[in-house]
């Protein structure tokens, strides 16, 4: 028997169009935000433990129903700290951001230089040492979609009862392009350390400050939206080996919300070769139009810390109305992070996020 799937791909091209005037105006997200600090807030620039440090993520999104074109997220950067006194430093870093979106493959492309300056604010032999970061990014983006990758009804072949991708489309933006635009990040970033593993941090961040024009469209006028977004979190000490990282993030960038909420344990063996392992769950809610904050996905997350590594999986569990469509099975992560030693023995003066 043949089937008509025309009427249901009607539908998802309309839900998709429907969908596009927001995600053109918003950024790709991990769920391991802890374990990509340069995209969480600029002032995390040069906040670890270490001479210099190499950051990586990939994301995998929606491959149960959207392969094999599902939303993929690459990032890494890189970032350096340098000491101007005994416990003050400056801080720069190069970070990149590729994004790919849906089967036009909508595309983002980011690159920002970042810099920042690490304050210590009180601090001693019997009481905790208090950091003030602020920390700043400019760069450059841009955005694309292949129209080629698209059928319209004009190349709709009525006898063959398929598209014919040699017909023209009559689009007036076929392989549109957005011109390279400037981008303008900052955040402040305060943290506390006490004891042996004691941590408490909070942080504020303020992205595309400027609001760069983002329109494919030609003479279009749209903008990408400005991010603001808060975070704090910690690492709590129960006993010699195990202790909690609790994190909270909120954002909020144009009509749309988001808040990601959880918790890892950490156990550690406390040896001079450290070997450490996380587990968590974190919960993410965001806002539905009309619909008012819902629960989106729960990130199941597994890290493991070996001296200068981290390596970090995870992966979201759908438990919106969406899982009717991906039986729950969401998004795929991973991080890795590299921190290379001071050159000499140091007082450890930075958290491990």
């Amino acid at each position: 028997m043949k089937h008509n799937n025309y009427p249901a791909l009607v539908l998802i091209a309309l839900f998709c169009c429907n969908l596009l005037p927001y995600s053109h105006g918003q950024d790709p997200h991990f769920s391991q935000y802890f374990a990509s600090p340069w995209n969480l807030n600029p002032a995390m620039t040069g906040v670890f433990s270490g001479r210099w440090r190499v950051t990586a993520n990939y994301r995998d999104q929606w491959s149960s129903f959207l392969s094999p074109v599902p939303f993929r997220t690459y990032a890494a950067n890189t970032d350096i700290r340098i000491g101007v006194s005994r416990n003050d430093y400056i801080a720069v870093g190069l970070g990149i951001l590729h994004d790919e979106a849906g089967t036009a493959r909508y595309l983002q492309n980011k690159a920002l230089l970042s810099g920042a300056f690490l304050k210590q604010l009180s601090g001693g032999p019997r009481q905790a040492d208090h950091f003030l970061c602020a920390g700043a990014q400019l760069g450059f983006g841009q955005n694309s979609i292949d129209w080629s990758r698209l059928w319209f009804s004009r190349q709709f072949d009525p006898v063959a009862e398929s598209p014919d991708p040699n017909a023209g489309n009559g689009e007036p933006n076929a392989n549109a392009s957005t011109n390279i635009y400037p981008d303008f990040n900052a955040g402040l970033l305060w943290y506390a350390l006490w004891g042996g593993n004691g941590v408490w941090y909070a942080g504020a961040a303020f992205h595309h400050i400027n609001q760069p024009l983002i329109a494919l469209a030609e003479n279009g006028g749209e903008r990408l939206y400005s991010r603001w977004s808060g975070h704090t979190g910690g690492q709590l000490p129960l006993n010699e080996n195990f202790s909690v990282l609790p994190g909270v993030q909120f954002l909020r960038q144009g009509p749309a919300l988001e808040a990601n909420c959880g918790l890892n344990i950490r156990y550690s063996n406390n040896d001079r070769n450290e070997l450490a392992l996380r587990l968590g769950a974190w919960g993410r809610l965001g806002n539905r139009l009309g619909k008012g904050i819902q629960m989106d996905a729960v990130a199941v997350v597994a890290m493991l810390e070996l001296e200068r590594w981290m390596l970090g999986i995870s992966y979201d569990i759908t438990v919106s109305s969406l899982t009717r469509a991906n039986n729950s099975r969401g998004a795929f992560e991973i991080s890795l992070t590299y921190f290379h030693p001071e050159e000499r023995k140091a007082r450890v003066t930075c958290p491990r996020f």
